[in-house]
This record gives C-alpha cells, structure tokens and sequence, in this order.
C-alpha cells in the first residue's frame, strides 16, 4: 500500500514561481529507477542521507512542498558552495547567504547534477534537529521536480524515474514575480495552448497507465513533422506529465510558440524523446 504526502517548511508564497522558472535542456535517461531509503521521524518528516560534491553524508529533510532546496552554511562551507567571486546578496530573503549550484546530489544511487539551493541555517530545521538529530537542510523542488516519485510509507523508500524536467533558477522567478508592478502580478492567467502541437489525444476512464493515447496526428503539423504517431502514447511533454488530457492542455498552455521542447513517447515498448516546435493555430 502507498501513501502520498506533502509537507512544507519554506513559506508557501513561493509556489507560484515554479511554473515562472525556465528550464533547460533534459539529460534524463528513459525509463530508468531509482529506489532511494528514507527515514520517517517523529514530525513525520522524511529523512534522507545526501552527499554533495563527495561531501558527506549529510542528513536532509525530503520536502514535496519546498519550492527550492536549502544547505546550511556548515555544508556551503565543507561542500565549497561558494566560488571565489561569490558576493553575498544586499537583500537576501529570511537571511539567506544567497543563491548557488551545487555540482553533484548524490541520493542512493541516484545522481543530479548543478541542483540550485539556498545557503541558509532554517530554524524551522534548527528546531526538528534539536530532538530529531543533525539536520542540515531541505531537498525540495529543484531537485525532485527533475523525476516522475512515489513515495511508499511502509517500506520507507521513494522510486524516482527522470521525467526530462530541469527545473530553473526558482528564487530568481519569484524574485522577479515580487518586483513585478502589481498590474502584471494580479493579472488572471488564462489556460490556452500558446501554440499547436497538432495531435488528437483520448484516455478511457479505466485507463490508469502513465500518458494518453496518441489517436490521431495531423498531416503538415509540428507532431508530423516531430515524428509522432499514431498510437504513440504521450507520457510528457517539455518536462511535464502528461497523464490525463487536462495534464496535457496545461502543459501546452506553458509553451512558447515555435521554441523546440522535448516530449517523451512510449511505442512499441520502448520510450523515445521527441523535439517538437508547437506553430500558431488558425
């Protein structure tokens, strides 16, 4: 039996910068898992053990609702996060000593390279520590969001397969958000493909494999000359899931017209990736 869970320790303003962040080219290996240990203590926080830049290990709490990871100063020190023209920032968010790349994540066997994070020593961490043990930081979402996870309580490991997302700079996207003039900030989104892929997609009721099914793809269409299918079954698209047809519209919604991204296709039994341009509709 599997259990689902999301807990957060950083402020929740922040989320809104998740889908604001650029991302970068993926690296992900199709199909691929990755099963990774984890320690449930007495807040009902997961645990895991984290090396960075052969550093360690360290003990961090997994947070499915942290929108960036965060490192105590102990580790930016040790790890050597900061690079010699590192500059802390005039205005730093909660105290942070800013913003940095952290080369190697090594998880388990899982390895993520360039993961940004926040140098800060939390004292939502600092306060866990004091009867849970040494805590040195959050894994959040610059690292987790670059995998398809689940999480299973009673075995204590979560299984993490790449799902081609590299998420971008978080903090730099909220920053950007905060400074915006309010006009842009409330301005309502409105969900609409920014351009066309040219395929039909169905997914049956009963249906509860990863995708949807490719049903048909357009003569002279970006998916035509993509190379997609029919039959082919869409798992994601630009990095996103695509599990339900709703998954899809919104991934869609997030695309800049006539910027190649990559979608990852199941056919035949075999995942392939795909770069697709989405042109202008009618």
């Amino acid at each position: 039996m599997k259990k689902y869970l999301s807990v957060t320790l950083l402020a929740a303003f922040l989320l809104p910068a998740f889908a604001d962040a650029q991302q970068v080219e993926p690296k992900a290996e199709p199909g691929k898992k990755f099963i990774v240990p984890f320690e449930l203590i007495k807040t009902q926080h997961m645990v895991v053990n984290v090396k960075i830049n052969g550093k360690g290990p360290y003990r961090l709490v997994f947070d499915t609702g942290a929108p960036d990871s965060l490192v105590s100063n102990k580790i930016a020190k040790e790890a050597e996060l900061f690079s010699k023209d590192f500059k802390k920032p005039i205005f730093s968010l909660f105290g942070s000593m800013g913003q940095v790349k952290m080369k190697e994540v090594t998880i388990g066997d899982l390895k993520a390279e360039n993961v940004s994070t926040m140098v800060l020593d939390h004292p939502t961490v600092q306060a866990i520590a004091s009867f849970a043990g040494p805590l040195e930081g959050i894994i959040g979402f610059t690292f987790y969001a670059r995998y398809k996870m689940s999480i299973d309580y009673e075995k204590k490991v979560m299984t993490f397969e790449p799902n081609d997302y590299q998420p971008g700079d978080v903090m730099q996207a909220m920053m950007k958000r905060m400074m915006a003039p309010k006009a842009e900030r409330t301005t309502p989104r409105v969900l609409a493909p920014a351009g066309v892929l040219g395929i039909r997609v169905e997914k049956a009721k009963d249906d509860e494999a990863a995708g949807v099914s490719i049903t048909d793809v357009l003569g002279a269409s970006a998916a035509a000359d993509a190379g997609f299918k029919t039959g082919d079954r869409l798992l994601t698209l630009d990095g996103r899931w695509t599990d339900t047809v709703a998954d899809l519209f919104l991934a869609a919604s997030l695309i800049e017209m006539g910027r190649p991204v990559t979608a990852r296709v199941l056919r035949d039994g075999k995942q392939l990736l795909l770069k697709i341009s989405p042109r202008a509709g009618l």
